[in-house]
């Protein structure tokens, strides 16, 4: 269910800059699915009857309230497509810490519940994404689940552990046919362009990698705040459109 009071934005303020929503009707969303997986996160609703639908998660460290998530949810909701942003299901179990091993499974059921819940809110198309390992996920279950999201946005994908290249996280790539957007900072550890830039031919799907120069695997500076957000938006929403 989505719950009837507003809920407030990160910190109780709505982020600075242009692409910020003043109207967007953001609430806190609790859903249990047919299969018993909890959906629970914030739903960031578009006034736009009939708008395309967004699932956004967040990486190992993090959770739905991670400044990126948030000021994503608020450009892409401004912008006419409703955002839930959602925590995984290892994190609904634990408030901190990293995924325990053997999590991918219930993390991509969660994920699965989360989609159905959009589907069900909206009449448009649904796509996925996350940070770092939430879209690890997206794109895992993507590739087993042909059509079940119509575009994946993939932040920070994590290509390989830090100074570990040849550990690449690639091997479901050659079965990704959802359209796929990868946004990718230049100084992440988790891969470079270059390598970001070889992996996506493994990608059978149409496939575009937007870089931030100076960016890190948290995407999000103070420098880069308006030029991520736009460019995110206007990418994505050209891309879905392509």
């Amino acid at each position: 269910m989505v719950a009837r009071r507003p809920c407030p934005f990160q910190n109780g303020t709505a982020p600075q800059g242009r692409l910020t929503p003043t109207m967007t009707d953001v609430r806190e969303f609790r859903e249990m699915s047919p299969e018993n997986v909890p959906v629970r996160g914030f739903l960031h609703t578009s006034p736009i009857s009939g708008a395309d639908a967004l699932v956004l998660t967040h990486g190992a460290g993090s959770n739905c309230n991670s400044p990126l998530l948030v000021a994503l949810a608020n450009a892409f909701s401004a912008s006419g497509i409703t955002v839930l942003r959602c925590d995984l299901p290892f994190r609904q179990s634990r408030p901190s810490g990293p995924p325990p091993r053997g999590s991918a499974e219930r993390d991509q059921q969660g994920l699965r519940a989360a989609v159905a819940c959009m589907r069900r809110l909206t009449p448009g198309r649904v796509s996925l994404g996350g940070h770092s390992y939430g879209g690890r996920q997206s794109s895992m279950l993507a590739a087993s689940e042909p059509g079940l999201a119509e575009r994946l946005l993939l932040l920070s994908y994590p290509l390989h552990p830090p100074r570990r290249p040849d550990e690449l996280r690639t091997a479901h790539f050659p079965r990704l046919t959802t359209l796929a957007l990868f946004v990718h900072g230049a100084c992440d550890g988790f891969g470079t362009l270059a390598e970001m830039e070889e992996a996506l031919k493994l990608i059978p799907a149409q496939s575009e990698l937007l870089s931030m120069p100076g960016a890190g695997h948290e995407l999000l500076t103070k420098r880069n705040r308006e030029e991520l957000l736009r460019l995110c938006v206007e990418r994505f929403r050209s891309f879905a459109e392509g």
